[in-house]
């Protein structure tokens, strides 16, 4: 179990919630990092007294000091406060719960201090997973999945060898629109596309959740994760978010990891493992439970969960670029700038025009992600 922890990306859905499981459970929270919610910040600061703050829009971060010059917090800003993050020597573990390749430095730069990372940010993965894991390896620091998905094959694979692994079975809820057809969905709006019917979740992750490019994200991050293959990994839609992932063993054995849809509970398991401690959240009652169904997924109306596997398949800088010109893409969408079908277009035309670059260094992942980027504002932003 941990004793302290940086939490970079504080503000947003998963941080908010990493520091109540902290509290909770006792757990010093050494450092924050966020992007520019100053007031939310302030207020965490002042509640938690963290040695060493980072805020990463440089305006933001000048704010910040004047906010809290009547105490001794430190203050960082940009790469180079959320690398100190990360790396604060009081600091045991990193909560990386940042949105997008932002997370992707800072992780890199804890895993050679040798930290625990418990990995929120799946694009750190999905951008550069063969770099971080083999990096992860080298330096013998522990990657710790707060995926929901992704702590229940964890959780699921305990005390087994990867012999005995035959398939992952990713589960995925379908979002707010499944089965419904791309032409029904010509005129959804940002507040339609959040509405998940069953967790609670940033705007991001909510809008890659409906799209099912989310489910795409977490099968390349599982590649990852689990050292697996495409071909070991199936998708399985199961709406009701009960059973958050299952793994089929070689005698045909299925283990599935069940909870209520709250993801306070995996972000409790990566920093107490490999210990359990008494938790704070719902316990599910299988005496209310109507159904639990499954189905495959319907890749015509979720082309974005196709074209994440596709990328899968194809290696190198190829998940990068997609990865990037689907954030670029939703938050086009969320300020009201693209259509919510444009989102794929946007992702799937990135890949084919950026190009892809095979066993790609960490500098060339950063180019494609750039060039990912600019490519969708100039062509997809109104």
């Amino acid at each position: 179990m941990v004793k302290s922890i940086s939490v970079l990306g504080c503000t947003g859905s998963i941080g908010r919630q990493t520091i109540a499981v902290a509290e909770h459970t006792g757990i010093r929270v050494a450092a924050l990092t966020a992007n520019r919610k100053i007031d939310m910040l302030e207020e965490q600061a002042r509640r938690l007294h963290p040695a060493f703050v980072a805020v990463y829009d440089e305006e933001a971060a000048k704010a910040f000091k004047i906010a809290v010059a009547d105490t001794d917090i430190r203050v960082g800003s940009g790469m180079e406060g959320l690398i100190e993050a990360a790396t604060l020597e009081e600091s045991d573990c990193v909560v990386t719960a940042v949105s997008g390749s932002v997370g992707l430095k800072p992780t890199l730069a804890a895993i050679d201090e040798k930290k625990r990372i418990a990995l929120a940010n799946k694009e750190t993965l999905v951008c550069a997973g063969d770099i971080v894991m083999a990096r992860a390896k080298e330096k013998g620091a522990e990657i710790v999945p707060v995926d929901s998905e992704h702590s229940a094959v964890f959780q699921c694979l305990m005390g087994r060898g990867k012999g005995e692994l035959k398939k992952i079975l990713l589960t995925g809820s379908g979002g707010p629109f499944r089965g419904k057809a791309r032409a029904e969905l010509e005129n959804v709006t940002p507040e339609q596309a959040v509405a998940h019917p069953n967790w609670s979740m940033g705007a991001k992750i909510s809008v890659d959740s409906a799209t099912m490019m989310n489910k795409g994200l977490e099968f390349i991050e599982a590649m990852h994760l689990f050292s697996v293959t495409p071909d070991d990994i199936q998708v399985v839609i199961h709406p009701q978010s009960v059973i958050h992932s299952m793994v089929e063993l070689i005698d045909g054995t299925v283990i599935a990891q069940l909870g209520v849809p709250d993801m306070g509970l995996p972000i409790q398991l990566a920093l107490t493992y490999p210990q359990r401690c008494p938790s704070m959240f719902s316990r599910l009652d299988f005496t209310s439970l109507k159904d639990l169904s499954f189905e495959a997924p319907d890749f015509e109306k979720t082309p974005c969960l196709k074209l994440a596997m596709d990328c899968a398949r194809t290696g190198g800088t190829a998940p990068c670029v997609m990865s990037a010109a689907n954030e670029v893409a939703v938050g086009l969408f969320l300020r009201r700038q693209l259509g919510y079908n444009r989102i794929y277009d946007a992702a799937a035309s990135a890949v084919e025009k950026v190009g892809v670059v095979k066993a790609p260094a960490l500098e060339t992942i950063l180019a494609a992600d750039a060039a990912a980027r600019a490519y969708v504002l100039e062509n997809f932003s109104k």
